[in-house]
């Protein structure tokens, strides 16, 4: 659920009191532990953790006019939503999150970047504190552009060098059956001047 909402108080108020509570104390936590760099603003209708176009001026790939996002906080219709986008990214930060919420014994309920929950008490705040502040701007952007950059490898070099080395093949070829044809060739054309003067000579 998308709000209208321009800024992160605004955002705020227009909850209910109850739900109001639960975003402004994981706002706080979020804000403890986020590093120098990520900076908060409202994104995609929801309250947005990213890496300004200051620090990464390409921006988002599917939108270069949005920043990097980092972490997404959002109020939805039945549940909350934390949106953690180098869990999506990394399989490495994937594993250590599962794994670390899975040793607190706190039932997890996520998708590939998204935990859903109804109360701050189904959170396992220590974790996602750690999650937060676990990654430096620079971390995050090397781990996001080795998802989205591809490798640059050429397809076309070792093309080239296969038609190379067939041509060299061919070329011996040829001069291999060149220079075993041509004696042959010679000598049937001699035997048959020969044989049409003899032939004439009768």
């Amino acid at each position: 659920m998308q709000s209208k909402a321009k800024t992160v108080p605004e955002y705020i108020k227009e909850l209910p009191s109850e739900r109001r509570k639960i975003m402004t104390g994981l706002r706080k936590l979020i804000k403890k532990s986020l590093p120098i760099g990520f900076k908060e603003g409202m994104q995609y209708g929801m309250i947005g953790y990213f890496v300004p176009h200051r620090l990464y001026p390409a921006g988002y790939h599917c939108d270069p006019k949005e920043p990097l996002p980092y972490i997404c906080l959002a109020s939805q219709k039945n549940h909350f939503s934390l949106y953690l986008y180098a869990q999506y990214s990394s399989s490495d930060e994937n594993k250590w999150f599962q794994q670390a919420w899975k040793a607190t014994g706190k039932k997890m309920n996520m998708g590939k970047s998204c935990v859903r929950f109804k109360k701050t008490e189904d959170l396992p705040l220590n974790v996602i504190e750690e999650a937060v502040e676990r990654l430096s701007v620079e971390q995050y952007i090397d781990i996001y552009e080795a998802v989205i950059k591809p490798k640059s490898t050429s397809r076309k070099k070792p093309e080239r060098k296969t038609s190379a080395s067939q041509a060299k093949t061919t070329a011996r070829q040829r001069k291999k059956t060149a220079s075993t044809t041509k004696p042959a060739k010679t000598g049937q054309t001699k035997k048959k001047v020969v044989h049409k003067r003899r032939s004439k000579a009768g």
